[in-house]
């Protein structure tokens, strides 16, 4: 299975397990935990939060932005997330991650579990969007499941990008696209693209705050500041 056909899946695995989304929030202590790690993260301003879901980190994050724009493939969670967010300074929008190019730029960048879900070849065109969709001195800052969570998954073998196969309450099951990143690791191939990274880790996950790297033109207006 390629790619594509492979991503296609995926899309179809969050339309279908909408209804399903929640479960995990209400049913390990970790995850909670993690939801409130947000209010000691860096995140300020204007904020754009990739694949969103169901609003769990939305509105936590409008607590501290002065506004949000929540991105995700899937109507159906966009739709729980809308009725979860009652917050004036939150915008949605429903695109394709893989497809859709910022027309602006935010101060913070967001996205909780979904690195994982990017195919590795496809991780260098998802970071150079992360960075345009930046502003100068803007950070993006990313949570997700760590080498340690691949215990917890029904890994797919002999399959050329990593993946998991998920089963839903129907009985029905989809192959989705699931890298567990080694924090070490992540770190090195971000530092090789040009970012300033931290990472650490928290209960078999991560979390990470990360910098772009100074384009030509930034550099040369930061140079000439006062």
């Amino acid at each position: 299975m390629d790619d594509d056909a492979l991503l296609t899946e995926q899309m179809a695995y969050y339309r279908a397990v909408a209804a399903e989304y929640d479960r995990p929030y209400a049913e390990y202590e970790d995850l909670q935990r993690l939801l409130a790690v947000v209010d000691e993260l860096p995140i300020a301003g204007d904020v754009l939060e990739l694949a969103c879901g169901t609003g769990q980190w939305t509105t936590r994050l409008a607590a501290r932005a002065h506004s949000v724009t929540a991105v995700d493939a899937a109507a159906e969670v966009l739709a729980l997330a809308r009725a979860r967010t009652a917050s004036p300074i939150v915008q949605f929008l429903e695109a394709d991650l893989f497809e859709w190019q910022p027309r602006r730029r935010y101060d913070t960048v967001f996205f909780a579990f979904w690195l994982s879900h990017v195919p590795p070849t496809r991780l260098p065109d998802f970071w150079n969007t992360v960075a345009a969709a930046l502003a100068p001195g803007g950070k993006a800052i990313f949570i997700d499941d760590g080498p340690a969570a691949a215990a917890y998954e029904e890994v797919v073998t002999n399959q050329p990008t990593p993946a998991a196969l998920r089963r839903l309450d129907d009985g029905s099951q989809y192959r989705i696209v699931k890298v567990f990143h080694d924090a070490q690791t992540l770190a090195d191939d971000l530092t090789a693209l040009g970012w300033s990274v931290r990472i650490r880790s928290m209960a078999g996950n991560y979390i990470g705050i990360a910098e772009p790297p100074i384009s030509v033109g930034e550099e040369t207006a930061t140079s000439a500041a006062p």
